[in-house]
């Protein structure tokens, strides 16, 4: 079965350096229109979701979460967690690391497509 959210080596290492430092966490993509590829990375339980939020699964024990609205745009993508070094904006806890996660893609092939299912809400987080 193919994950609807995978990452990279270098994103898996950042969240076990994240983890051990701040404890257990959970990624947000918000698609917005400024950092719209990069998901926010927060301790679990600092971030308020909202009734519209899906979890697409997990990347190293953090949920990932995006809204229903965005999750259109991503539905026939695989989402790819990854590093890169440049700054970002906003409260995200790798910022101070001089690095950023961003979210890359993948289309699905129609194989995979047809055996995925949706994402459930996020509520549980």
């Amino acid at each position: 079965m193919t994950d609807r959210v995978t990452a990279t080596p270098e994103a898996v290492a950042l969240l076990d350096r994240l983890s051990a430092k701040h404890g257990p966490l959970m990624l947000h993509l918000s698609g917005g229109c400024c950092d719209g590829s990069a998901p926010l990375c927060l301790p679990l339980g600092e971030f308020r979701l909202g009734g519209r939020d899906l979890q697409l699964g997990t990347v190293a024990g953090a949920p990932f979460c995006m809204s229903d609205d965005t999750f259109q745009w991503w539905r026939n993508s695989q989402v790819i967690l990854d590093v890169i070094h440049a700054r970002g904006g906003g409260f995200s806890l790798e910022a101070p690391d001089g690095v950023r996660f961003t979210a890359r893609a993948r289309l699905f092939t129609d194989e995979e497509l047809a055996g995925l299912s949706d994402p459930q809400p996020a509520e549980t987080v």
